[in-house]
């Protein structure tokens, strides 16, 4: 089966794609077999494709439009340098990140123009990227025809959380218009759950207890950050909210602040809603405190530099992280495994090592050798440590081809197709 898989932002788009056996369910992640990123600025663009093999195609791009950019991205898949396949009518199903399902969806589904209403309905939860993504299916009708698409929502794993954990503490009408607590990066979220119980599940050392059972604190940590807290596979909390603006503090997002700061700021600086919304959403974070970056990467730099509010920036995401962490283990009950995943979980030793420090009442020990060179889906914790640390590669991609196989398996082998 040949699955290709759309994964739009606001000022990105992504692309995996990957083929796997219609009979067969699939287990562990294989590499794409291509996979492609644009990131743009107005109507200039960058576009990077690179495929198992080792091909690599860069370009600068100047298009009139979005849908160009994405055109041109995918026509690299079967024209050039990088090509998968003989033609794009070669894909069997594609599937769709879609940030927000709002009230209507948990679990994925085949689109249909009826689901398309129904994203669309709750656009102004996440306009830039639904806008994105309802744009992506579309791209797809024109370049691919009737091809199956599956949409797979970031918010899904977790709308069984308890109803505590869904309803602010505003009027009670706020929860029946549908202002509730969403949660995000529940495909990364889930996908870590299951992966991290297989690693404990293989380890010698491993807790006594069937590995669905684990509890279970997963931390998303990229531009955009988000902690979740994970017991037998399903999100019972989580940090984000009725939108990914709430919880940690983050690249360029503030998290979640006082909102009679937003009050006053209305009040005494005359800010209008289009305003507090580039504040928060684009002026603060590890950008906002640093003054230096966004990214973690320049922000240690600096702080090896001496730059006083880089280390002020760094110390803010940790302590609120730590919080989280903290947070979310008192709603399990206690704590089995702790999960670093996205590029700065991944990739920031220095963050591990910070954030672990003073966990160890958790019952987190970490080994500092081993958090220095980790292999990704590695355990980091000592051979003593009572909870588990492990660092798992984020596969959002992978996780949404896996749906795509699940909805679309039966009927691609069917003796009747």
């Amino acid at each position: 089966m040949k699955i290709l898989v759309l994964n739009s932002g606001s000022s990105s788009q992504k692309a995996c794609f990957y083929e796997v056996a219609a009979d067969t369910p699939p287990t562990r992640p294989p590499a794409p077999l291509w996979e492609g990123r644009i990131e743009w600025t107005g109507d200039k663009a960058s576009m990077s494709v690179k495929t198992c093999q080792g091909s690599v195609q860069k370009e600068g791009l100047k298009l009139s439009s979005r849908k160009d950019f994405v055109q041109h991205l995918l026509h690299t898949l079967d024209v050039g340098p990088v090509r998968a396949l003989t033609s794009l009518s070669d894909i069997d199903v594609v599937g769709h990140r879609v940030v927000h399902g709002g009230a209507h969806f948990e679990e994925p589904v085949i689109v249909t123009p009826e689901v398309r209403s129904a994203i669309a309905s709750v656009s102004t939860l996440a306009p830039l990227h639904i806008r994105a993504e309802l744009e992506g299916m579309e791209i797809i009708d024109n370049l691919l025809g009737p091809v199956p698409q599956v949409a797979v929502f970031d918010t899904g794993s977790h709308r069984q959380m308890p109803l505590y954990a869904q309803t602010y503490p505003g009027p009670y009408d706020w929860f029946a218009k549908g202002i509730r607590r969403y949660g995000f990066h529940g495909i990364n979220h889930e996908y870590c759950a299951a992966r991290a119980a297989q690693l404990v599940g293989k380890e010698p050392r491993s807790l006594k207890k069937e590995p669905r059972s684990l509890k279970i604190v997963s931390c998303h940590l990229g531009n955009g950050c988000s902690v979740a807290a994970i017991q037998d596979g399903r999100s019972i909390d989580t940090t984000m909210g009725f939108t990914p603006l709430e919880g940690l503090a983050m690249g360029t997002r503030s998290g979640s602040v006082d909102p009679g700061i937003l009050i006053y700021l209305m009040r005494e600086g005359k800010l209008g809603h289009e305003q507090i919304d580039q504040v928060l959403n684009h002026e603060s974070g590890l950008l906002g405190i640093s003054g230096v970056s966004s990214d973690m990467r320049d922000i240690l730099a600096a702080m090896k530099q001496g730059v006083a509010r880089a280390k002020l920036a760094f110390d803010i995401f940790v302590h609120r992280l730590r919080n989280a962490i903290g947070g979310m283990a008192a709603a399990l009950g206690g704590l089995d495994v702790l999960v670093f995943t996205a590029g700065v979980g991944e990739n920031s030793a220095e963050m591990r090592a910070a954030t672990c420090e003073q966990l160890e009442f958790l019952g987190l020990t970490l080994d500092p050798a081993l958090n220095e060179r980790p292999i990704l889906d590695c355990d980091i914790a000592t051979k003593d440590s009572p909870a588990r640390i492990l660092v798992i590669r984020a596969e959002e991609d992978w996780a949404i081809a896996t749906e795509c196989w699940k909805l679309t398996a039966s009927s691609l082998t069917s003796p009747d197709q």
